[in-house]
């Protein structure tokens, strides 16, 4: 009599909305009990578990701000109590505020760093104690890194610092086979990327790549959904630019 593999647990920080959302939407439909994190967007999240529920899956939302250890210690344990241990964790939560270095504000740098890359040190060192050996890590980066647009700076350093991370972090986790990479994405249709950008600004990133599309968060969604199952299980320590080929 054959015996079923237990449901698998993703955590999702950012999730409640946009590219996180998108993505927690299809490691459920994967299999996965999904928990949504998010820090200010109580509705959106609620909104999101009870439709992935409705759907005949498992799904949490969990308030958290990443930027704070003990939001990030509180919040592991709030997963693990509510769904069970976390095999994979997905570092979507992230703010873009487009500033020449010039005008950037101390205020401006100093969130910038504490929620794209403080955040993703917070849950990647709870992680290195946390996460199920086996598991699977999935940072996301950005293609700015490669691309180095004026007034994004700070943007891209923060996102810079979480491939590093990604690589370095990958090693450091030997002997538990758990894979650590990030998804760059391109410029992608979400209120994210859309705000404070005119038509035309928008157009022109859509013509950017070869494909000459923006792109959506699906796109980015299935990328994630490759890297956190077996298929993936010899990808280790990359960062995959999911962006057109637009770098």
């Amino acid at each position: 009599m054959s015996t079923q593999a237990p449901q698998r647990i993703a955590l999702v920080t950012g999730g409640s909305r946009g590219i996180g959302a998108a993505i927690a939407r299809r490691l459920a439909r994967d299999g996965f009990a999904v928990a949504i994190n998010y820090a200010s967007s109580a509705a959106q999240a609620d909104a999101l578990a009870r439709d992935i529920q409705q759907a005949g899956g498992r799904a949490a939302a969990v308030r958290a701000d990443v930027s704070r250890a003990e939001d990030v210690r509180a919040m592991f344990d709030q997963v693990e109590a509510e769904l069970g241990p976390i095999d994979v964790l997905v570092n979507s939560a992230g703010i873009l505020d487009v500033k020449p270095l010039a005008e950037t504000s101390d205020e401006l740098f100093d969130r910038t760093f504490a929620i794209n890359t403080r955040g993703t040190f917070n849950t990647l060192r709870e992680a290195a104690a946390r996460l199920a050996d086996g598991g699977a890590i999935i940072n996301v980066s950005s293609t700015t890194v490669a691309l180095n647009l004026p007034g994004y700076s700070v943007y891209i350093a923060s996102k810079a610092a979480v491939e590093s991370l990604t690589q370095v972090f990958a090693r450091e986790l030997r002997g538990r086979r758990i894979t650590v990479n990030a998804v760059a994405p391109g410029p992608v249709a979400t209120e994210l990327f859309m705000k404070g950008k005119s038509a035309e600004l928008i157009e022109h990133y859509a013509k950017l790549p070869p494909l000459e599309r923006l792109g959506q968060p699906d796109d980015i969604s299935g990328v994630v959904s490759f890297l956190a199952s077996p298929d993936a299980g010899w990808v280790n320590g990359q960062v995959l630019r999911a962006n057109g080929g637009i770098a």
